[in-house]
């Protein structure tokens, strides 16, 4: 199968406020994100809408409802309308999470982080085979954040990349995601990255995050409710250094600001982007 390409540049969340800016924006290399589980519909004017922004600017799905790190089997119905929206709207990319939501048939709403044991690397590499071969196409995972230590068998970064080795899936790396969980458990987040399987990268995401009300700085939330910060703006720089230029989208999920602010977001990623060299000459 032919699939889209994806180039090195900078998206948006789409949300269903902006659809009239997003199909009329015009930005060089703009793409956009969705959420799968908000189009798993037979029809209506947000297929209408995705269908006519699809014509337009480069597409990728994020899919957040298959629990692919839980003990319950893959929800076959689930896998079923994602593929039908995967087939119908043909994206340069297709993602989903390290994690879990579902424990014997009950669905959390969160997205709960996994296990880093021989267990737990069984049950997502044989759930990834799956949703890969009934897509017919790869998909990438996106690192969880963490808000407590809990014991590990294998270290994330390992795990991540045994997941890879395995199944042949990519990553999808979550730049807030490593600073929320670095300052929440108190490791060193390049350290973190250094470690992490770079060349299997095929997305960045860049977020914002809060506070917890009671907690303060000892617990930050990753709420995608916010700008993205200072120092993930930074970590984001030195991200880029290891990986080479990589699509990044400008996570936000709620308190949506009008969409020229988070264009100037979008900006900012892309002008870090063209400023720098393709990932060949930073190999060379």
């Amino acid at each position: 199968m032919s699939l889209p390409v994806l180039s090195p540049s900078a998206g948006l969340g789409l949300k269903p406020e902006h659809f009239r800016s997003a199909l009329d924006a015009r930005a060089s290399g703009l793409w956009f994100e969705v959420h799968a589980e908000n189009f798993m519909a037979a029809g209506g004017p947000r297929l209408a809408w995705l269908e006519a922004i699809r014509a337009q600017h480069p597409l990728s799905i994020h899919g957040i409802g298959l629990s692919l790190g839980g003990s319950d089997p893959v929800d076959k119905s689930h896998l079923s309308r994602l593929k039908v929206l995967v087939d119908r709207y043909q994206p340069a990319l297709v993602s989903e999470h390290m994690a879990w939501s579902v424990l014997d048939g009950t669905y959390f709403p969160d997205l709960l982080p996994p296990l880093l044991n021989k267990t737990s690397l069984a049950r997502f590499t044989g759930h990834i085979d799956q949703v890969q071969e009934a897509l017919g196409r790869q998909i990438l995972l996106e690192n969880p954040s963490h808000y407590m230590p809990f014991r590990t068998d294998i270290p994330e970064t390992e795990f991540l990349t045994e997941i890879a080795a395995q199944t042949g899936c990519g990553l999808l790396l979550d730049v807030n995601n490593v600073h929320v969980s670095a300052n929440n458990l108190g490791f060193d987040a390049m350290d973190y990255l250094r470690a992490f399987p770079v060349e299997q990268v095929g997305e960045i995401h860049l977020a914002g995050f809060k506070a917890d009300e009671a907690l303060g700085d000892d617990l930050l939330i990753d709420t995608h409710n916010t700008p993205v910060s200072e120092p993930v703006w930074s970590l984001y720089q030195q991200t880029l250094t290891l990986t080479g230029r990589v699509p990044t989208l400008i996570e936000r999920d709620s308190d949506i600001p009008a969409f020229d602010t988070l264009l100037d977001e979008r900006d900012r990623a892309q002008s870090m982007l063209d400023a720098l060299r393709p990932k060949a000459a930073l190999n060379a």
